[in-house]
């Protein structure tokens, strides 16, 4: 049985906890519970197929085509769906560690070999002979986002190798860097999970274009994304001044604790809404049990691959990040 405050993907289900293990917005846009209940009556009916307004929403979101999204009940429905389509048995892929575990499971779900590689490394690796290399950016759980041109420079190799490139953005809605969406050869997934607190709603796309594209929209199941979600997705993108001020408090907040955390720990540099914190001899489960105390919960971050020593917080509210630091003794 896991102990309490060591959930494999962070969140706590203790209403009295103060949740750091997870990484979603502990805001939401105001009006959103309106829009969520003014779409029931359209919930009596199915919803209109393909959702038009719902890609033209989140093209603008991310800056490409509508045609080009591919809407998914959340981000790793993208993510399990260009997986399945890019992969063959035998074949191999180019994952980064530490990272979202999904990544390398969903590979060999598809009887396909994950070669992984350091996440700080993954950019300078050959993708010739994979047939897909997966990035995260801002990479969970290091934080850090990967430099746009090298990036770009990753993807055109990739294209050139016919290597597909599925680049989780699940958390780059945090930071103002250019998406690759509506890249050749690049699948993108998105989550609505993490920057606008609503990891329950289950909606995302993916943007592909091209053959796998194509097979992707083939591929989606007709009404895979609820009414309510589609309604209440549509509003989160269009919420530009609320994205500006989440953006605005992660960036000063993250900035503050580093500082802080940085007297008692190594602290990795961070470009999303979480830092990563290596404890050195100290004990992790000691420093678990410690914030437990304290009614927060931390995230353990030994359960990823090459962490012996870590923990990962999130990026909260003032007021709670001025708790953590209290309780972590800095």
């Amino acid at each position: 049985m896991r102990e309490v405050g060591r959930e494999p993907h962070g969140s706590s289900d203790d209403p009295d906890i103060v949740d750091f293990s997870a990484n979603t917005n502990p805001h939401v846009p105001d009006g959103i519970e309106d829009v969520y209940r003014e779409a029931f009556a359209d919930a009596r009916s199915y919803p209109a197929e393909p959702p038009e307004e719902y890609r033209a929403t989140a093209a603008a979101y991310v800056g490409c085509e509508p045609a080009q999204v591919i809407p998914t009940p959340g981000g790793l429905a993208a993510i399990r769906a260009t997986i399945s389509l890019a992969i063959e048995p035998g074949e191999s892929a180019l994952v980064p560690y530490p990272s979202f575990a999904e990544y390398g499971r969903e590979i060999r779900l598809h009887d396909g070999d994950p070669e992984l590689v350091p996440q700080a490394e993954l950019l300078d690796a050959d993708p010739t002979d994979h047939a897909l290399a997966v990035v995260c950016n801002p990479n969970n759980p290091t934080g850090n986002a990967y430099d746009p041109d090298r990036l770009d420079a990753f993807a055109e190799r990739c294209r050139a190798a016919g290597t597909t490139l599925l680049v989780d953005e699940a958390f780059l809605g945090f930071t103002d860097r250019p998406s690759l969406a509506g890249r050749e050869g690049v699948v993108v997934a998105r989550s609505l999970t993490k920057l606008f607190g609503l990891p329950g709603l289950r909606a995302g796309f993916a943007v592909a274009t091209g053959a796998l594209g194509s097979a992707l929209r083939n591929a989606r199941r007709t009404w895979n994304v609820s009414v309510p979600a589609l309604a209440t997705g549509s509003f989160c993108m269009t919420r530009d001044e609320f994205v500006a001020d989440t953006r605005e408090r992660v960036s000063t907040e993250r900035e503050r604790m580093t500082k802080a955390l940085g007297s008692k720990f190594d602290v990795h540099p961070s470009d999303a809404p979480f830092v990563l914190l290596d404890v050195g001899d100290r004990s992790v489960d000691g420093l678990l049990n410690r914030a437990r105390e304290h009614g927060l919960a931390i995230r353990d971050a030994t359960t990823f691959r090459g962490l012996d020593s870590h923990v990962r917080v999130a990026v909260r509210l003032p007021e709670e990040n001025d708790r953590l630091l209290e309780a972590l003794g800095v």
